[in-house]
Order: C-alpha cells, then sequence, then structure tokens
C-alpha cells in the first residue's frame, strides 16, 4: 500500500511535486534513495528483499512510483512489481512508460498496482487491478492510495486533500512544507484521521518527498528511512541534480566532441 499526493502543472516553478508515504512489512529490508547504475540515470531507493523500486526518477525527468491495489486473480508466481517499477524509468518520457506498463499488466503476471508515470509535459496512472486501463492525470491536485485516484469514497484521500488544501500551493516551498507536515501526520488510536499508520507487523516505513523544477539546481528529494513522525527526512537533493543534469552534462560534451555520438564516423 501507499498513499501519495501528485500535484502537477500547478506550480509555476516545479511542474511534479509529489509526496509518498511507503506502506510495507515493518522488517522488509530497503535501501535509502541512491543512484543507480547503467543509462538512463536513475535516483530511487531499493527494496532488498525483491530489487525493484517504488518510486524514482531519471535523468529525463521522467517520475515513476508503485502502489498496490487489489486483484481478485493473482498469478501463482508473481512478477515483482518494483522490478516493473525499475524498468519503466528506463523510458525517455512519461507515456511510453505508461503504455508498456499496461502491456506488462496485461500479461496477468503481475499483483495488483497502480503505477504512476509523470514528465513535464504528460502525467498518467495505470491500473494494474481485475481492469488494466490508462488514465491521464490531468493539472491540479491528486491523490492515490490503494484504488482509483482521486476516489470520493476513501477517507485517507479526503482527509490528506483537507490538509494540503488549507494553504495555497503555487510553489516547492510551500507544497513541500505542507506535504511534509501531512505525511507526518499520525492516526489516532482507531486508526483515523492520520496518514502515518501501524496495524501488527505492517505500517508506514517511510516517506519521501519530491520537486521536480523546472531549473534542474532548484530540484528537490527528501526521504525519511522510516516513519515521518519518528524520523527526520533526510536530504538527497544532490543525488537528484546530479541525475537530472546528465542530459546537459552529455549533451555539452557532444558540441565538444561530435565523434563522441554513436553512428558518428
Amino acid at each position: 500500500m501507499c498513499i501519495l499526493a501528485l500535484q502537477y502543472q500547478v506550480a509555476k516553478d516545479a511542474p511534479i511535486l509529489v509526496a509518498y508515504n511507503r506502506e510495507e512489512a515493518l522488517d522488509r529490508p530497503s535501501s535509502v534513495p541512491r543512484i543507480q547504475s547503467g543509462r538512463p540515470r536513475v535516483v530511487c531507493p531499493i527494496d532488498r528483499k525483491a530489487g525493484g523500486t517504488w518510486f524514482g526518477v531519471n535523468q529525463h525527468g521522467l517520475f515513476v512510483a508503485v502502489a498496490n491495489r487489489p486483484k481478485r486473480r493473482v498469478p501463482l508466481e508473481p512478477i515483482s512489481r518494483g522490478i516493473l517499477c525499475r524498468k519503466l524509468l528506463g523510458f525517455n518520457n512519461a507515456r511510453d512508460a505508461a503504455r508498456y506498463a499496461m502491456e506488462e499488466l496485461l500479461t496477468d503476471n503481475y499483483m495488483g498496482a497502480n503505477y504512476v508515470c509523470a514528465d513535464a509535459n504528460y502525467a498518467a496512472v495505470v491500473y494494474g487491478g481485475d481492469e488494466v486501463k490508462i488514465v491521464e492525470i490531468p493539472p491540479g491536485l491528486h491523490l492515490l492510495t490503494n484504488g482509483d485516484l482521486d476516489d470520493p469514497n476513501d477517507p485517507r484521500q479526503a482527509f490528506a486533500r483537507r490538509l494540503l488544501t488549507l494553504q495555497k500551493l503555487d510553489s516547492a516551498v510551500a507544497f513541500l512544507a505542507v506535504a511534509s507536515r501531512t505525511f507526518a501526520r499520525r492516526c489516532d488510536a482507531e486508526g483515523r484521521w492520520g496518514v502515518v499508520f501501524t496495524r501488527g507487523n505492517f505500517g508506514t516505513v517511510s516517506s519521501t518527498l519530491l520537486s521536480l523544477t523546472k531549473k534542474t539546481h532548484h530540484a528537490i528529494l527528501q526521504h525519511a528511512p522510516g516513519p515521518p513522525d519518528q524520523v527526520a527526512y533526510e536530504d538527497f537533493s544532490a543525488l537528484l541534480r546530479q541525475v537530472l543534469s546528465s542530459d546537459r552534462s552529455r549533451s555539452a560534451q557532444l558540441a565538444k566532441n561530435p565523434a563522441a555520438s554513436p553512428g558518428v564516423p
């Protein structure tokens, strides 16, 4: 499970703003965000049990996240949903990533899942439950848990939206400030009126905040490697900016040395 807030193409300085709480078995091992090997360059945390990820950004400014979704018919030996998330981060743009996610989910080799794919020009959520489909995400503030995007009958989404909209989220700074408080809000004893929760050996295990800005050197990535009401967010923005600057560095290199480009004699 998870709870995710995406503000898309609203803030003038940041087309993509995200807050994401991961909910998993409390003893499931994972790593903090790191730059992964290979191309395109990707920064993401890693699920050490299956080797996939649940949240990442690549050098092209493509953001991908995955959340669980109920599904009646499940495969006997499912492919890890996190592995597919890592594969999607290999695409140049969100539209192609979403199409590939739909193609993979139609094979019926995965447990139920929702995949969010977004870049500065296109955003979509791919539902991979009993029905597989792509739903484009329009500009605005959107909430996702383990069902449909902006589900009016989901009390967690309604509660988070109410807290997020108490203040105008017209900049990256405003969104991150409000989202960091909202996504660290602990549920009460009855499991209501909050975002962070624990039930037995399951609950909120980490939280991530992302701001993909028009100017690469202003991009922000913060990650709490535990429940954000107990563990402070750590700053991984330098890694994100390094990844996002890869295309620019490559272009500058080719401008100086065109022979370095593949296919140039």
